[in-house]
């Protein structure tokens, strides 16, 4: 699928985003990015804002197997990935599959479980697969998760480890609906007798693939590669971080640019692009220093100052 057409996928599917989530078209573009750019989301929201309705939706509209998975304290790995249960019949073990063997995982209120539940996604999000009892079972392709947390409720609650944020693509809000949206809201609850909205299903698991594979032919010129390394070495810098954003998180800024140029119907990054798509990419895989925590500094203010004092490259023409 070539650039063109993957951007009118994406079209087709935040049109039908917005017939059933109300919501800005930028929260809906920034889970693009994450599934464009072959990654995972992070979506960090109050309770009642529609973040499993979002989940469930972007499955149907991308016509994906969906499972949801509610974190608890009480949660095992194996209540995740899967375990092996005894065939008296055949009388041997066979894997029964756990609910992360779907397209788009919802793990729900991520941080409500352990680290050691937590940590047993790591290898689902990295490889695309997870191993159980020493045996390895790949995951369904394409695989996409997303995982929601609330940023209000703190007691019992286990803050995602910076090795598992790093690993996010993108991080995002859903947000307060603005005064007409919040009473279209009602009136759509008003008008019908059931809760959820219907999404229509408007692609299929081998275009689903072919989206992703389009910014693969998006051209990156020399001058922001250095702009993109430069931004996280910014980070790196700053009295305020006491750890930057790794190298990870610069490929992870690399190909979030690319898939915002999808977006945009273009075969070609700029560096409008890369601004756009810094926060979401960047800001969570800061750790700041415990003095910039006590003055109460959010990381997305540092990473707009080094937005700020990072030379923008001049931008080219397409046939540049």
């Amino acid at each position: 699928m070539d650039v063109s057409d993957a951007s009118a996928a994406c079209s087709d599917v935040l049109s039908a985003l917005r017939g059933a989530i109300i919501a800005e078209d930028a929260f809906f573009e920034e889970i693009l990015l994450g599934l464009l750019s072959g990654g995972h989301v992070l979506i960090e929201d109050v309770p009642g804002t529609g973040k499993t309705l979002t989940a469930r939706s972007f499955a149907t509209a991308l016509g994906l197997s969906f499972s949801r998975v509610q974190f608890t304290p009480d949660l095992l790995p194996s209540d995740v990935t899967g375990t092996n249960v005894f065939d008296e019949g055949a009388g041997e073990f066979e894997f029964s599959e756990g609910p992360v063997f779907a397209n788009v995982v919802l793990a729900d209120e991520i941080n409500r479980a352990p680290p050691k539940t937590q940590a047993a996604l790591l290898e689902a999000m990295e490889e695309e697969q997870v191993t159980v009892d020493g045996e390895t079972y790949d995951l369904p392709s394409p695989f996409f998760l997303i995982a929601t947390q609330n940023p209000v409720e703190q007691e019992g609650n286990f803050p995602l480890p910076e090795a598992q944020l790093d690993r996010f693509n993108v991080k995002t809000s859903m947000g307060y609906p603005e005064l007409d949206g919040e009473v279209e809201l009602l009136r759509r609850r008003a008008g019908r007798v059931e809760r959820d909205p219907s999404v229509e299903r408007v692609l299929d698991e081998e275009r689903v693939v072919g989206v992703r594979e389009a910014p693969e032919s998006v051209r990156v010129d020399d001058d922001l590669l250095e702009y993109m390394a430069a931004v996280s070495g910014a980070t790196r810098e700053d009295r305020r971080v006491s750890v930057g954003v790794s190298p990870r998180g610069t490929q992870r800024l690399f190909e979030a640019a690319r898939s915002a140029a999808v977006l945009s119907d273009r075969e070609f990054v700029t560096p409008d692009d890369v601004k756009r798509i810094a926060q979401p990419a960047l800001a969570h895989r800061l750790v700041l220093t415990p003095d910039a925590r006590v003055d109460d500094v959010a990381k997305g203010d540092v990473l707009a100052d080094v937005l700020d004092r990072v030379e923008v490259p001049t931008v080219r023409s397409a046939g540049a």
